[in-house]
């Protein structure tokens, strides 16, 4: 066991934890005040309800032998980890020299997340137990399957010749965690319905302080979702740090000057959105591209990030917090420009910009896989959940705030 890798991913896996609860307070500020409560609520108890799921099978699913040789899912050789151990390899047995419990935790850190990020969209409207249900099942169906597909074997990853492959390249997630739950995030909205009054009464954020707090601590732990994905502490890591830094600056700077030229002003909400954008679209180049590449990304993804917006309006679904606008888009933006920009000197291999145009027409099928089947199989879960349980609150419950009506609770309590 290499010491300094196996300490360089216990810090990264805390780093992406805590990206959770930075989420939280990204979310939470952009909600009107009587649903802040419920809205943290919803990302926190990811980090319960995935930890379960993860332990239970969702990790074997993801990680485990490919069942049956076909590239679609892990054969539960670490059911309930009854298999799993701690020694110097992973069920990948990809030569890591770190024990099989830290990649565990690392890779449960990014199970947790997925889900939560999908928050923001149905945000001020959906049950809390029927939210709960939803990312249980989801986390096994949509998001375990999809790891396994993109790392651990499967068969967009993979370049074996006994499982063919598409050969896409992602580094840290983008395929895995922002395209997955950005278009599920479309199609839980599309069964969920808008807020009420959505597109006739001004639903302004309660609390953007919060919002950048939490874009904050999301720029923080990003570093160990990008760069502890290069799973040592060498290069790779450091060239994944850099690249992330550089993509979120400039991602930032982009969105605040496309708000100057359409609104004639900048706002804080923007920059912070800005940033995430960046971070959203490096995440799968960050180990594959250079610090140049990089820039580009960042000022790709602020800009047209920014302009996606405008989506929901046009097509008419009420996606709250603008999940689809910046993890969708700004997945599918990296997951592009990464198959343009990827030097084999740096790692993977080289992208069309360099001679192989065939690489961007992985990255291109592997989206449209990612994004058929994410969006298929989250509306179908929707839809069940729905005829059952009831996706959203009542109408009274969503009026009195979910605060009140989910916890019995209220985020702020004036006195005189």
């Amino acid at each position: 066991m290499d010491t300094g890798h196996t300490a360089w991913l216990l810090t990264s896996t805390a780093l992406v934890l805590f990206m959770t609860p930075g989420l939280a307070f990204f979310y939470g500020g952009m909600v009107r005040g009587r649903n802040v409560l419920a809205m943290l609520m919803k990302n926190y108890v990811a980090m319960g309800v995935v930890t379960v799921t993860w332990i239970v099978i969702g990790y074997s699913l993801a990680f485990s032998g490919d069942a049956g040789g076909l590239g679609l899912i892990g054969d539960l050789e670490f059911f309930a980890l009854g298999e799993l151990g701690f020694g110097t390899e992973i069920g990948l047995d990809d030569g890591g020299d770190y024990p099989d419990s830290v990649f565990l935790l690392f890779q449960l850190m990014f199970a947790i997340i997925t889900p939560a990020l999908i928050s923001g969209a149905v945000a001020e409207r959906m049950k809390f137990t029927s939210w709960v249900v939803f990312i249980a099942i989801w986390s096994i169906v949509v998001y375990a399957p999809m790891a396994h597909w993109v790392w651990g074997g499967g068969f967009i990853g993979s370049t074996d010749t006994e499982i063919p492959g598409i050969g896409a390249l992602d580094f840290a997630g983008g395929l895995v965690v922002h395209i997955n739950a950005g278009v599920a995030a479309l199609a839980l909205v599309m069964v969920l319905g808008p807020r009420l009054g959505w597109r006739r009464e001004v639903m302004r954020p309660h609390a953007l302080p919060f919002t950048v707090l939490g874009a904050g601590m999301l720029w923080f732990g990003w570093f160990g979702f990008n760069a502890g994905s290069a799973l040592a502490a060498d290069g790779a890591a450091g060239n994944a740090f850099l690249t992330t830094q550089i993509a979120a600056g400039v991602a930032a700077l982009a969105w605040a000057l496309a708000e100057q030229v359409k609104h004639g002003r900048p706002t804080t909400l923007g920059f912070a959105s800005g940033a995430v954008a960046g971070l959203v679209a490096i995440t799968p180049a960050a180990g594959f591209v250079s610090p140049l590449w990089a820039l580009v990304i960042g000022a790709a993804a602020g800009v047209i990030c920014f302009l996606a917006l405008q989506i929901k309006f046009r097509y008419g679904f009420d996606d709250s917090l603008d999940v689809v606008a910046v993890h969708m888009i700004g997945g599918i933006v990296g997951a592009l420009l990464l198959g343009l920009f990827a030097e084999a000197a740096i790692g993977g291999t080289d992208g069309a910009f360099f001679g192989n145009v065939e690489q961007l027409l992985r990255q291109a099928i592997s989206i449209v896989v990612a994004l058929v089947f994410s969006f298929v199989v989250t509306y179908v879960i929707a839809v069940i959940i729905d005829r059952t349980m009831g996706l959203r609150v009542s109408e009274d419950e969503e009026r009195r705030g979910l605060d009140v009506s989910l916890h019995e609770e209220q985020g702020y309590v004036l006195t005189e």
